[in-house]
């Protein structure tokens, strides 16, 4: 994530969340309507769970101690997957109870207009944050396919902030689907069938982001262009001849680990050989600016032992 993109988009989203949320809930006040009272809970579990990205965000950068020698930036990791979490059991399984006690004990909306109105401008309202979190994610998306952003992105910040924009503008237009059908109809039913469409919603897009984060979190390697420019990197032809083989690991989303096991000539003297793996080291970091941890090691290429 460039840092001031993906904060702009988290603060936008917050700020968003946090003037849709009391809306909504002043709107369950007047309207008693079960889908209002679900999606003021989303909002607020959205609005914390941005507090949390940022909190992550703030945390990741500390200095790095004996204890944690490579930092902290797999805090984000670990704040992007609380995220999944809090959306899963506060909004998800909230708006799933809400949805089945209201579809077993229906009543009407009182009040329409509140209950419409405020999701008409809620509507509104997500909309220009889901434009700013597609913005910022173009600048660095480049020609991935939004599957592919979502699943391949190191930075969980802006996936994490698409996906909750998404869930929250298909949820509202189920919450005003419920709303105007209980109102057409006379029949409560209808709210309580929207926000148990919120409940399942929110819990697909809790186990997506779950699941993708915990990817992260386990340790993934570099893209597949960035190993590329990384091996090109590595071997000038005169003292490092191959790349026996290498192992890259994100410690964070702009900190790449790299370790090798590099070839070289028999008859080369320690000192060429240092000099060769300094000369790669600076190479790699300008190909790849966020390897930043490299280790290397030279060795005689021998194919049966290649592995």
């Amino acid at each position: 994530m460039s840092a001031s993109g993906g904060t702009r988009a988290i603060v936008a989203a917050l700020a968003a969340n946090l003037a849709i949320a009391v809306a909504k809930f002043v709107a369950f006040l007047f309207s008693g309507s079960s889908s209002m009272l679900a999606e003021s809970v989303h909002s607020l579990a959205d609005s914390g769970n941005q507090g949390l990205l940022l909190l992550g965000g703030k945390k990741a950068k500390r200095e790095a101690t004996p204890q944690h020698p490579f930092g902290y930036g797999r805090e984000r990791y670990i704040y992007a997957f609380l995220v999944s979490i809090v959306l899963f059991t506060v909004g998800g399984m909230f708006a799933i109870y809400e949805g089945i006690e209201k579809i077993n004990h229906p009543h009407p909306i009182e009040a329409w207009y509140w209950p419409v109105g405020v999701l008409v401008f809620a509507i509104i309202a997500e909309s220009f944050s889901f434009r700013t979190a597609i913005k910022e994610s173009n600048e660095i998306r480049g020609e991935q396919t939004w599957t592919q952003f979502v699943r391949r992105a190191k930075a969980p910040e802006l996936p994490v902030v698409l996906l909750e924009d998404l869930g929250a503008l298909v949820g509202l237009v189920l919450a005003l689907g419920g709303v105007g059908l209980a109102l057409l109809t006379g029949n409560g039913v209808w709210d309580g069938i929207g926000t148990l469409c919120i409940g399942v919603l929110l819990i697909v897009i809790a186990i997506v982001l779950a699941a993708e984060t915990k990817s992260l979190l386990l340790g993934e390697a570099a893209g597949i262009e960035e190993i590329e420019k990384i091996k090109t990197a590595l071997v000038d032809g005169d003292v490092v001849t191959r790349v026996i083989h290498m192992r890259t690991l994100h410690l964070g989303p702009e900190e790449l680990l790299v370790a090798a096991k590099i070839a070289v000539e028999g008859d080369d003297t320690a000192t060429q050989v240092a000099d060769a793996i300094n000369a790669a080291e600076a190479r790699i970091r300008e190909a790849v600016p966020i390897a930043r941890v490299i280790y290397l090691e030279p060795d005689i290429y021998r194919p049966d032992a290649a592995k």
